[in-house]
């Protein structure tokens, strides 16, 4: 038998994906996928509906998200499965991230607006109902007004930081992400670590420190992950006992990524549903993934 398909790191339109929740995972079984782990930037909303579609399909659902984090001016994002979406410090943490993030949105569309026409009523018009505005929502309007040709160039022009536009959102540090994470039962993972925008996210100092507070893996493969990135993420995964994974970072016709483009084996996957104790995962009719 084949090995499973197993992708961890996908978003819908409750965070910057285009897709509903429940569209999404049928997309995932639709493309021959065993598991699919859906991490909204910062909220669990769109668990309920995820889930409620997966127990009809032959597919196993890992419920998560991704906790947004910051060293200084770097961004640092934490993969967390598996969590108690009801932990009272989770939740007071991503409402206030999300706030930040919309109150951060709202200047950057401000400046923004002096020099290209564009509004903040153009940006929410990109937004689904309940959706927390961000960046990928910004650029959508940039697209929308013929001011970019697509997410991509927008992120590479009008938002890069060199054009005078961008400014960072507030988040805890990634030792306290990880930590809030563990506190909610989930299984923390720090997402594309090794991104050709950024380099590696992390020194092996820090890594340390995060290893201590329970980080569990390293998302490796990720087409964003450069080709040396990787080499020292293989290499710290084997020092400090880390499983690796695989992922799209899927975000519908948000991103070229393809779902299943990059997975994770199952044994990874196992040491997840074995390590987490803030809920579980959600085996759908006929799945072959049993846990």
């Amino acid at each position: 038998m084949p090995d499973p398909l197993i992708d961890l790191h996908t978003h819908s339109s409750v965070s910057d994906g285009t897709e509903r929740p429940a569209d999404l995972v049928r997309a995932a079984s639709s493309a021959g996928l065993d598991a699919l782990a859906l991490t909204d930037h910062d909220t669990t909303a769109g668990w309920d509906e995820a889930i409620a579609t997966a127990r009809t399909l032959p597919m196993t659902l890992l419920p998560g998200l991704e906790l947004s984090t910051r060293i200084g001016y770097r961004s640092v994002h934490v993969l967390g499965y598996l969590v108690d979406p009801t932990h009272p410090e989770l939740v007071a943490e991503t409402q206030r991230i999300r706030e930040g993030r919309v109150d951060r949105a709202m200047r950057m569309v401000e400046r923004i607006a002096r020099d290209h026409p564009v509004s903040w009523q153009d940006v929410i018009a990109q937004a689904s109902p309940g959706a927390t505005i961000g960046r990928p929502h910004i650029a959508d309007a940039l697209v929308a007004a013929g001011l970019e040709a697509d997410r991509s160039a927008a992120f590479r022009g009008i938002l890069h930081p060199a054009a005078g536009y961008y400014e960072p959102h507030e988040a805890p540090s990634p030792l306290a992400g990880v930590e809030l994470i563990r506190a909610a039962g989930g299984v923390p993972v720090i997402a594309h670590p090794a991104a050709s925008t950024r380099g590696i996210v992390l020194d092996e100092r820090a890594l340390e420190d995060l290893v201590e507070a329970g980080l569990g893996g390293l998302e490796v493969d990720h087409r964003e992950n450069l080709t040396h990135g990787k080499r020292v993420l293989l290499d710290w995964a084997d020092r400090y006992g880390l499983f690796v994974t695989g992922s799209s970072d899927y975000h519908g016709t948000g991103k070229p990524n393809r779902l299943g483009e990059h997975r994770t084996a199952e044994r990874a996957f196992r040491t997840i549903v074995a390590s987490a104790t803030g809920s579980e995962p959600v085996v759908g009719d006929g799945s072959r993934l049993t846990v």
